[in-house]
């Protein structure tokens, strides 16, 4: 089988030195893309930025920013069996970062946001037979919002974690 799994956080640029993301550490995911290697399953990892060592046998694929990881998604889906959804992408991105460093007497009040595409939603149409399986890292009504990313993403499969529980959710 062929496995396209995703991990880490992406980070978002303010200005060349400042971004918005999470606390994601990609552990998840890269536990995914090893369980699947060492299983004889051929993986590509696509992976934002992590201290985390690609696992042997596992291609590994660099990316920054949620369009970056979409890129890259939508280049090695139809190579794929399954894709494993474990990346926690940003949702929303300025609208117009910096192009050199904001200093602190001339950054703005305020930084406008907008959406960043959402991946599963985004490749869903280009699903055909593959396995999809997505994450749900929620804080409050978890079944419920985990059910309802299920049904949205056309989703085969949903991993909800309720990332308020101790020793769950970012960096354990």
């Amino acid at each position: 089988m062929k496995i396209l799994v995703t991990a880490g956080p992406t980070r978002e640029p303010i200005d060349p030195v400042r971004f918005i993301s999470n606390r994601s550490s990609g552990k998840m995911g890269y536990a995914v893309a090893r369980a699947g290697a060492s299983r004889g399953h051929q993986v590509v990892l696509v992976s934002g930025p992590v201290s985390l060592a690609v696992p042997k046998g596992v291609k590994g694929v660099q990316v920054n920013t949620a369009a970056e990881m979409l890129d890259a998604v939508k280049r090695h889906l139809p190579r794929c069996d399954a894709l494993v959804m474990a990346a926690a992408v940003a949702d929303w991105r300025p609208k117009r970062p910096a192009r050199h460093k904001l200093k602190k007497r001339k950054a703005p009040p305020t930084i406008d946001l907008e959406r960043t595409a959402d991946i599963l939603l985004s490749v869903r149409p280009r699903k055909g037979r593959r396995l999809f399986v997505g994450f749900a890292a929620e804080t409050d009504r978890v079944r419920v919002e985990a059910r309802r990313k299920l049904a949205e993403k056309n989703l085969d499969l949903i991993v909800a974690n309720d990332v308020t529980q101790p020793d769950a959710g970012f960096e354990v």
